[in-house]
C-alpha cells in the first residue's frame, strides 16, 4: 500500500505557540457546553441514592464500562490454546506498571496449578550440597524488590515479511512490565555454595518448571549471579496462575522464555545444556539458513500506543496526545523521538520519568492535530547509545527467515478520519 503525508512538522516554537491556542479554544468549547449540559446542570441516578457497600466485591474488580479492556488471542495463531499466546491490550493502558489480570500469557503446556503447600525448589549439580527448599523456607530468605519487562522473544514476530496485524496489542502486545517480589537468585545460589563448581567463569546453571513441558533453558553463571530473582509476588500480590504461582524465574532483559514459571529446579553446571527451547527454538535463523543461538537480550523496541489502530482518534482535530511505550533489555531507555511523517522528521517525546533499566518507560508528545494524515513512528534509545533500527536495517542482517528479536520501527497510517492501519514505512 502506498501511503501520502499531507502535514508538515511544525517548528518548536510553532508547536508551542498553536497548542496554547488549541488549549485555550478547547476549555472555551467544554464551558460551553458544560453551561447546557444536563449531565452536569441535572442531578443523576448515581447521585440520587446509596452505592455499593464496602463488601460488594471482597477481591476489586474492574467496573463493567472497561470490559473491553482484555487480553485477547489470535486463533489462527497456534493449533490449540494449551501451546499459545495471548496478548496485553496496552492500546489501552497508560502509565507503565501492568495489571497482573492484562498481562500476556504464553504457555507449552498449559497453567497449572501448584499450592504453596506442594511447592519445592531443588538445587543441584555442582554445588556443595544439594537442597531443596519449600515456599515458607523462600519466604525467609532477604527480599528484592524490582521492575522489570517481560517480553517474549516472538513478539512483533509476524511483522518481518510486512504489516500483518492490525493493533498494537497484537503486533507488541507480549510484553508486561510488573514489580517482583523474591529472592536473589544469587542468594540461594550461594546457600548452596559454589566452591564445588570452582572457577565460574564459563559455569552455567540450567532451570526447568514444574509443568509438563518444563521449559528447561540454559542462563550463564554470569548472568545468574547478577540481577535475577525468584519471584512469589507481583505487583504487590501472589502471582497468577498464568504468571507462574507460587514462584518463577526473572531474568531482567532477557527474553520471556528464559523466565522459567513454576520453577521447579536449578541445576548448576559446566555448560549449557542446548534443550530444544534453545536449539530448534528461540534461534535466529539468518538469510542463509543458518541459526544463531543465544541470542538472549531484548534490544532498544518502542511502539506508539495511542493512536493506533485500536485507539483511533475519536475528537477530531485540535489538541492531541501521542503516547506510548519503550524499553531496552541492554539498560534504561534514555529518549524516544516520534515521527509523524514516516521518519523524513522526528521530534523528541517527553519521558513521563526518568528511565529504569530493564523496565517499560512511557513517553508522551502533544500536538495540534490539524486533520491531516500522519506516518507515526517511534524511536527508541537507551543508555548504551543503541538505537531502535527500521525494519530495512534489520533485514540487511537477518533476512526474511526470523521470527524473533524483532525490535524494527513501527509504522501506523492514521487517515483523516482518525481511524489508523499497520503500514510498512521501512
Amino acid at each position: 500500500m502506498t501511503v501520502s503525508f499531507k502535514g508538515k512538522s511544525p517548528s518548536r516554537r510553532a508547536f508551542l505557540k498553536g497548542a496554547a491556542t488549541a488549549a485555550g479554544a478547547l476549555a472555551t468549547a467544554g464551558a460551553a457546553r458544560a453551561a447546557g449540559d444536563p449531565l452536569i446542570t441535572e442531578v443523576q441516578p448515581w447521585a440520587s441514592g446509596f452505592g455499593d457497600g464496602v463488601d460488594e466485591t471482597p477481591y476489586g474488580l474492574p467496573i463493567k464500562f472497561e470490559t473491553d479492556v482484555v487480553r485477547r488471542n489470535v486463533e489462527w495463531l497456534t493449533a490449540d490454546t494449551i501451546s499459545s499466546i495471548n496478548f496485553t491490550p496496552i492500546h489501552a493502558l497508560d502509565g507503565t506498571i501492568t495489571p497482573q489480570g492484562c498481562a500476556f500469557e504464553r504457555h507449552h503446556s498449559g497453567a497449572i496449578e501448584l499450592a504453596k503447600e506442594d511447592y519445592r525448589l531443588m538445587i543441584n549439580g555442582l554445588v556443595d550440597q544439594e537442597l531443596i527448599f519449600t515456599y515458607a523456607d523462600l519466604e525467609r530468605f532477604p527480599r528484592v524488590n524490582q521492575v522489570n519487562f517481560l517480553e517474549c522473544a516472538a513478539n512483533t514476530g509476524m511483522e518481518w515479511a510486512g504489516a500483518q496485524l492490525n493493533g498494537a496489542q497484537f503486533t507488541h502486545g507480549m510484553i508486561h512490565n510488573m514489580e517482583y517480589t523474591g529472592v536473589s537468585l544469587r542468594t540461594i545460589l550461594e546457600e548452596a555454595g559454589l566452591g564445588k563448581a570452582g572457577d565460574l567463569k564459563g559455569k552455567w546453571i540450567y532451570v526447568e518448571g514444574a509443568d509438563a513441558s518444563s521449559n528447561g533453558r540454559s542462563i550463564p553463571m554470569e548472568k545468574a549471579l547478577d540481577d535475577c530473582i525468584l519471584a512469589f509476588k507481583a505487583n504487590g500480590e501472589a502471582l497468577r496462575k498464568e504468571h507462574g504461582y507460587p514462584v518463577r524465574l526473572v531474568v531482567p532483559g532477557w527474553e520471556g522464555n528464559m523466565w522459567v514459571k513454576w520453577i521447579r529446579r536449578i541445576e548448576v553446571t559446566d555448560a549449557p545444556v542446548e534443550s530444544r527451547e534453545e536449539t530448534s527454538k528461540y534461534t535466529d535463523t539468518l538469510a542463509d539458513g543458518t541459526s544463531r543461538k543465544w541470542t538472549w537480550v531484548m534490544d532498544a523496541k518502542s511502539v506508539i500506543t495511542s493512536p493506533s489502530p485500536q485507539s483511533p482518534i475519536t475528537h477530531g482535530k485540535g489538541p492531541l496526545v501521542i503516547t506510548g511505550l519503550a524499553w531496552s533489555g541492554n539498560g534504561a531507555i534514555k529518549r524516544v523521538d516520534v515521527s509523524i511523517d514516516g521518519g523524513k522528521t522526528w521530534q523528541t517525546a517527553r519521558l513521563a520519568a526518568k528511565g529504569q533499566k530493564m523496565a517499560l518507560s512511557r513517553f508522551y508528545l502533544d500536538v495540534d492535530w490539524d486533520g491531516s494524515e500522519m506516518l507515526l513512528q517511534s524511536r527508541a534509545m537507551d543508555e548504551t547509545g543503541y538505537v531502535q533500527p527500521t525494519k530495512a536495517q534489520l533485514r540487511e542482517v537477518r533476512g526474511l527467515n526470523s521470527i524473533y528479536h524483532n525490535n524494527c520501527i513501527q509504522t501506523w497510517w492514521v487517515k483523516e478520519s482518525g481511524e489508523a492501519e499497520n503500514v510498512e514505512v521501512s
